[in-house]
């Protein structure tokens, strides 16, 4: 473009105001905040990154409920604590403490490492999933009964499909079940045949009156190797009004063992384990789903935490360059003012400024969005008074980080192949599957048992001893025609009796010498002719495990592309900090050369103003490409699973007393997800 300055007209005044107004906006440039922004004046040896201070930061503790899940009360020494509901505690809305720790001055100082940790503590996100490695919890506590467990998210199966002995009446419940009956029954009973029933003759209808009492109790219980036992121990108190009865009233005690145990359907360890190897497989997918959980609102955090960074830095040098561009327009003003100037140049100044401000306003909206999204981040309740007002100062500035990444894309891919938790979640699925595919097998057989029985009765009570009797005559006899004849039946009438008194002690005695002993054994078979419930179940069992291998490749596939594309944008994004670092310096070095030309009459503010837009645009694009590499990195160690690692997210064990704080993450350990049986035996090894 031409310029419409006219040289000649040039004056002494000029002269002096030009290198003037260079001086001005040499030290708004050069030596303010837009050079400082982020300390990149030597892009080509970047200071050391900050993360790397964070080797000695105190690890963050996120670990498990106060009450283990997986237990229930016992029944010793408080035989009532089985039947009392246990409280779990409600839920908590508050932020923690810690955050108002951090306020000064009315203001929240924050670093990185203060952001994620707070993000841990206060996430709503992680507050709702760390109540599933709880229910999961309840579920081994469910399928150590005998029952199915629950399901989670993140488990394909939550209990096994297989039905075992579907035709054979058994209690598969590894509780002991205590059953115990008393009835009392009084009642009168008419008779048809008076000498069976030990009544007498009698030319009426008679009836008898009796009454019985019965004391019963059962002892049940069902073993994860196919076997059912049950010990029944019964007893009767009798007494009627028949006279033939040997004892009367009568006593009668009974104790009986039995045994069942499963030969083909239901037999084995591991199909009578499997809902209890399926529930703790589901316990360690809650785990990983938990740690996900952590990656995830990790990442977040550390996104939100640099674009804020970036927001209020971006500020900064809208700031300065309003700053310049009003300091331009009022110079202008006053040299055309004293004719010094062309009209086209102030106009061009007011333009620039307008340019200006109008970039602020937008800078200032991004930085309260990412301030409120990093607040929302960081605390659980952002509405509490203390805290919706207050205005986020992050401390740490990003530089260039160190090179952490693998050398290789395929190294980089195996270490996400070992440590990304969908991918873990999907090894428990598999196994998961299998067990149900081993379950439902068994469960086609035919149902065989082999039964035992072992048995014990005693009988005692009060008898009548006849001491003396004679001999009268009874009944007369008929002959064949129905005539009475002259002959009868004598019968035996006591003269004098005694009471022989026997009752329990007298029963339980003859139990115990195995006086009347009771043994059976028994073998039975049921065969189902067409079986087409348990061949759908196994059917369905296999397709449901050819899935979930699809499945796995699935998200290997996505974990591949994931990987690549962060990996890709972290190489690229490290490349790219030190070509805008670059551009930046050597913007820099034009816009000086531009004042100066400025100063010797060889240039216009036109192109004084061009170049420090330009330089403005420079160091704005070195600060998003700063702002893009930390963020990149956190992604990348996201897609390779290592962002528990890298951010010092760890897990102190509550059994040894080790907890840090009250949210910790159940599952892991020292940044490494683990089950809760790594975390137990690790305390015990402690």
């Amino acid at each position: 473009m031409t310029s419409l300055r006219k040289t000649p007209a040039v004056s002494g005044s000029t002269l002096l105001a030009r290198p003037l107004l260079a001086v001005i906006l040499a030290m708004a440039l050069v030596g303010g905040p837009i050079s400082s922004a982020y300390a990149q004046d030597t892009p080509q040896n970047p200071p050391p990154a900050p993360q790397a201070k964070a080797s000695a930061a105190a690890p963050i503790s996120l670990g498990s409920a106060k009450y283990h899940f997986t237990r229930a009360p016992r029944p010793l020494p408080n035989l009532f604590a089985p039947y009392h509901a246990i409280k779990v505690p409600p839920t908590t809305l508050t932020n923690a403490p810690r955050i108002e720790q951090l306020i000064r001055e009315g203001k929240l100082e924050i670093s990185l490492q203060d952001a994620v940790e707070l993000a841990l503590e206060n996430s709503v996100d992680i507050a709702v999933q760390r109540y599933y490695p709880w229910i999961a919890d309840v579920g081994i506590l469910k399928a150590s009964s005998g029952s199915s467990g629950y399901g989670t998210p993140g488990a394909d199966i939550a209990g096994s499909s297989a039905s075992l002995n579907p035709f054979a009446f058994v209690i598969n419940s590894y509780d002991p079940l205590l059953t115990s009956s008393v009835s009392f029954d009084d009642r009168k009973s008419p008779i048809n045949n008076p000498f069976i029933s030990g009544t007498g003759t009698s030319a009426t209808a008679a009836s008898i009156v009796s009454h019985t009492a019965t004391y019963n109790t059962q002892y049940s219980q069902y073993f994860p190797t196919g076997t059912s036992m049950t010990v029944t121990y019964d007893n009767t108190r009798s007494s009627n009004s028949a006279a033939a009865n040997f004892f009367n009233p009568a006593v009668q005690s009974s104790i009986f063992l039995g045994l069942t145990q499963n030969l083909l359907s239901g037999f084995g360890l591991t199909v009578n384990r499997r809902n209890i190897i399926i529930a703790n497989n589901n316990r360690k997918i809650a785990d990983l789903a938990f740690a996900q959980q952590a990656i995830t609102t990790t990442t977040n955090t550390i996104t939100a935490y640099w674009e804020l960074v970036y927001a209020r830095e971006n500020v900064k040098v809208q700031q300065q360059a309003v700053a310049v561009s009003e300091k331009l327009y009022n110079d202008n003003k006053k040299q055309l003012e004293i004719g010094t100037m062309a009209p086209l140049d102030v106009t061009r100044a007011e333009a620039q400024l307008a340019t200006d401000r109008q970039n602020l306003i937008v800078a200032q909206t991004v930085q309260l969005q990412d301030e409120q999204t990093l607040k929302n981040a960081i605390t659980r309740n952002p509405l509490d008074r203390r805290i919706v007002n207050i205005e986020i100062i992050p401390t740490d500035k990003p530089n260039a980080p160190e090179q952490t990444e693998a050398p290789s894309f395929e190294e980089a891919l195996r270490e996400a192949y070992a440590k990304r938790p969908d991918l873990l979640e999907q090894d428990y699925n598999l196994k998961n599957a299998a067990i149900d595919v081993k379950a439902t097998h068994n469960a086609l057989l035919p149902t065989a048992t082999l039964s035992g029985q072992y048995g014990t009765v005693g009988l005692a009570g009060n008898s009548r001893q006849v001491l003396t009797s004679q001999t009268v005559q009874g009944a007369q006899l008929i002959d064949s025609t129905g005539a009475l004849i002259n002959a009868f039946i004598p019968v035996s009438v006591p003269v004098t009796t005694k009471t022989n008194s026997a009752g329990f002690t007298d029963a339980m005695t003859s139990v115990l010498h195995n006086q009347n002993a009771d043994y059976l054994a028994q073998i039975s078979i049921t065969i189902p002719i067409r079986n087409r419930s348990l061949q759908a179940d196994n059917q369905r069992s296999q397709l449901v495990q050819r899935q979930i291998e699809m499945q796995v490749q699935q998200l290997k596939n996505a974990a591949l592309l994931d990987v690549h594309n962060t990996y890709i944008a972290l190489v690229q994004d490290r490349a790219r900090v030190e070509a805008a670092s670059k551009a930046s310096e050597l913007q820099k070095q034009t816009f000086e050369a531009e004042q100066k030309k400025y100063q010797l009459g060889a240039s216009t503010v036109y192109n004084v103003i061009l170049t420090q837009r330009d330089y403005v645009t420079a160091k704005g694009t070195e600060l998003r490409a700063l702002a893009d590499l930390v963020e990149a990195r956190a992604n990348y160690e996201r897609a390779v699973g290592k962002t528990l690692e890298v951010n010092h997210v760890s897990i102190a064990d509550a059994i040894t007393g080790d907890v840090e704080r009250e949210t910790q993450i159940p599952g892991t350990l020292h940044g490494q997800v683990v089950g809760v049986d790594k975390l137990f035996s690790s305390a015990g090894q402690k």
